[in-house]
């Protein structure tokens, strides 16, 4: 829904989600980054060379998204949690040249397989990190996963961690109810507190937008080293 074509004639609705993703994406690159790594759920581990291509013709709205030259013999299609994170770059490009590096997280990835990722994905030279993942699907009747009471306090306590820079608190989410939830985002919420805690120092975070329009949390955080 972030992309005004699918949103359609609701997309008014969506416009401080999508001003907060354009700060913290443009904040990615004033940090100086020569690489973006883009974590987002996949139904296996992969990666994503160059050049990278994906597409919401399944979603219902003629709109190809891609990085790089589009060859369709040499690239394969991102899942969509990697098409909107290509949406975001490509709406919101970096100052200088950086590499974009896409990373499928396997849905069914243990805890502890997503933090062995997350740690072991650091690149050479400068580098950030644009996590992709929503939250909850069953915030009210309307939603898709329907309402569930159990979604509401697992929400705050995800949008809590991701303010606070919880590492321990992502590490803990439990696959089973996160999919019972329709959270899509928790294996690269986990891969992303291993990503910085192999980083290691003293980390800052800003939650700049928490919410469930439509049934569904979207949160948007920035975080940098304090």
């Amino acid at each position: 829904m972030i992309v005004p074509e699918v949103a359609g004639g609701a997309a008014a609705e969506l416009d401080d989600l999508r001003a907060a993703c354009a700060s913290a994406v443009t904040a990615l690159g004033e940090a100086g980054a020569r690489q973006i790594v883009v974590f987002g759920a996949d139904s296996a581990m992969t990666s994503y060379d160059p050049p990278q291509r994906g597409s919401l013709r399944p979603w219902g709205v003629d709109l190809d998204v891609s990085l790089g030259p589009h060859d369709p013999l040499e690239s394969r299609e991102l899942p969509l949690s990697l098409v909107i994170g290509a949406w975001l770059l490509r709406q919101h490009p970096p100052g200088q040249p950086v590499m974009v590096n896409m990373q499928g997280i396997s849905v069914d990835a243990t805890p502890a397989e997503c933090r062995n990722f997350g740690e072991c994905c650091a690149p050479d030279g400068p580098w950030a990190l644009l996590v992709m993942g929503d939250g909850s699907a069953s915030r009210g009747i309307k939603s898709p996963g329907y309402d569930d009471p159990r979604a509401e306090p697992y929400d705050d306590a995800l949008a809590a961690a991701l303010a606070g820079v919880d590492l321990d608190a992502l590490h803990a989410l439990d696959p089973e109810l996160s999919r019972s939830l329709g959270v899509a985002g928790r294996p690269a919420f986990q891969a992303l507190a291993g990503a910085v805690g192999a980083a290691g120092g003293a980390w800052s975070g800003d939650l700049s937008y928490y919410a469930a329009p439509y049934g569904v949390s979207y949160f948007v955080a920035s975080w940098a080293r304090a």
